[in-house]
């Protein structure tokens, strides 16, 4: 840090004080994070193209935009409350994550299907519960046969998954 930037720095500090004294309420931010946040941006600022031509109104820009910054995290964060009931953000997460991963070995192991079950199967877990009408006409084929090759294809796909994964053993009874 150079002579200048302290002088800059002392020179600001009051002023700065008191926009985010006036400004960090209203995001409902802590004046601090505000400050510090504004004290980078002007170090960074002053790195790349000198001291700013006029300090005062660009620090009011500053505060002004880290500001927005907090207001736009806080709508996004959820705040922790360890008395509360609130859902663990893995408890949120985990659901969907295992989902698109027996999404995607699902269809992996529909790949391996003879003939048209795999495109078939693609179409069936597209998103938005396709009809028959809209698959048979996106596969093009006739609609009455939709519904015997569906069969025949879950039945080879339930096959190949009960190859891979295995029958779960009886429990509680002897054999």
């Amino acid at each position: 840090m150079t002579d200048r930037d302290r002088e800059l720095i002392a020179a600001l500090r009051p002023l700065l004080a008191a926009e985010v004294a006036a400004e960090a309420p209203a995001a409902g931010a802590e004046a601090e994070d505000i400050e510090q946040g504004v004290w980078a941006r002007l170090l960074r600022y002053t790195r790349m193209a000198g001291p700013p031509p006029e300090p005062a109104r660009w620090l009011r820009r500053a505060v002004q935009a880290e500001v927005r910054g907090a207001l736009r995290r806080s709508r996004r964060e959820i705040p922790y409350d360890p008395m509360g009931t609130q859902p663990r953000v893995g408890a949120v997460a985990e659901p969907l994550v295992l989902d698109s991963e027996r999404r995607r070995a699902l269809l992996a192991v529909a790949a391996q299907l003879p003939g048209r079950c795999p495109e078939l199967v693609r179409a069936l877990l597209a998103g938005g519960d396709p009809t028959y009408r809209e698959v048979s006409s996106e596969l093009g084929m006739s609609q009455g046969s939709m519904g015997p090759l569906r069969s025949r294809c879950l039945a080879c796909l339930r096959r190949m998954l009960t190859a891979e994964v295995g029958v779960p053993e009886l429990r509680g009874k002897e054999r």
